[in-house]
């Protein structure tokens, strides 16, 4: 690292290291894979679509020839699929080193998940707080072992955790249910490091890519997709660079459990990753163990701390 310019190559060797990314098929969660086979680590895609994380799979391949890369189906719009896929990757793997909550939507009109849950909240939140508590255990053993869960800005814009209204049935707000959705990740990172201290060497951190030029936006409404359009072509910043944050809360050896990491240039839009803070509310503890509960009660899914 120089100049405080932290950069991919500065990720240590992940030789020995099993990587699980959620959405690593396109966008920052491709960088970061790639980024973490390329350094040696056994990743694996976990999608929603097969056939594109094999297309990932391979490209990634391509790149870092002799990497290991597999790819596991992953729905996080449904308990049964999460469920499934835990299943599946505990069957395959002793161990986990890291897991990056990554996967996300953003801005989709008003919908819901298999389980009845809206949309961004139970996909962006729900899905991955029922995942993680899933395979915890298998991560708990092992030394310096991660969960990384991707956050975003918007957690600031609109955003409080609606406890009287978490399904949104009372009305509907694309950007404040999507704020909603960023500021529970944030919480639960926060909670769980709180459970994780002096039990086990496990962190929890948190990242955000800043303004990075992704598919994310294509479920907004056309015109925020043209503002996204001209913000990533003269603003926002590569996919590349914006997974570099989620690389350096992954790899770096100076981080710590309950950090967040994002671009350290003006407004957190782009730059290299530093350590960024969050909004007061995301740090509210009595929030954070309300919003805990509630998710344990929606997924039937409790933690081993």
């Amino acid at each position: 690292m120089t100049d405080g310019k932290w950069t991919e190559t500065d990720v240590p060797s992940q030789a020995g290291r099993t990587a699980v990314i959620t959405g690593a098929n396109t966008g920052i969660g491709f960088e970061a894979a790639r980024a973490l086979a390329a350094h040696g680590a056994s990743v694996v895609l976990a999608v929603r679509n097969l056939d594109k994380g094999k297309d990932a799979a391979s490209r990634i391949s391509a790149a870092a020839p002799g990497a290991d890369v597999t790819v596991q189906r992953l729905d996080l719009t449904s308990l049964n699929s999460v469920r499934d896929a835990a299943q599946e990757l505990r069957a395959n793997h002793d161990k986990i080193d890291l897991l990056i909550n990554n996967a996300g939507v953003m801005n989709t009109p008003k919908s819901v998940t298999a389980d009845g849950f809206e949309l961004q909240f139970g996909t962006n939140h729900l899905g991955h707080f029922a995942l993680t508590g899933l395979l915890l255990d298998r991560m708990m053993a092992v030394a310096g072992s991660r969960v990384v869960t991707v956050s975003s800005s918007a957690h600031r814009i609109r955003a409080q955790i609606h406890f009287d209204d978490l399904q949104w049935e009372r009305g509907y707000s694309r950007i404040g249910a999507y704020g909603q959705s960023k500021l529970a990740n944030l919480m639960f990172t926060y909670e769980m490091q709180r459970r994780l201290e002096g039990k086990t060497s496990t962190i929890a951190v948190a990242a955000h890519p800043g303004g990075s030029n992704t598919e994310l936006a294509r479920n907004s409404p056309a015109p925020l997709r043209a503002v996204s359009w001209l913000f990533g072509r003269f603003i926002g910043q590569s996919p590349a660079m914006g997974a570099l944050p989620t690389l350096r809360a992954a790899t770096d050896p100076g981080v710590l459990g309950g950090q967040y990491y994002g671009p350290g240039g003006i407004q957190e839009l782009r730059g290299y990753p530093k350590l960024v803070q969050s909004s007061a509310q995301s740090h509210n503890a009595e929030l954070q163990r309300r919003l805990w509960a509630v998710s344990e009660e929606l997924t039937g899914v409790t933690f081993p701390v």
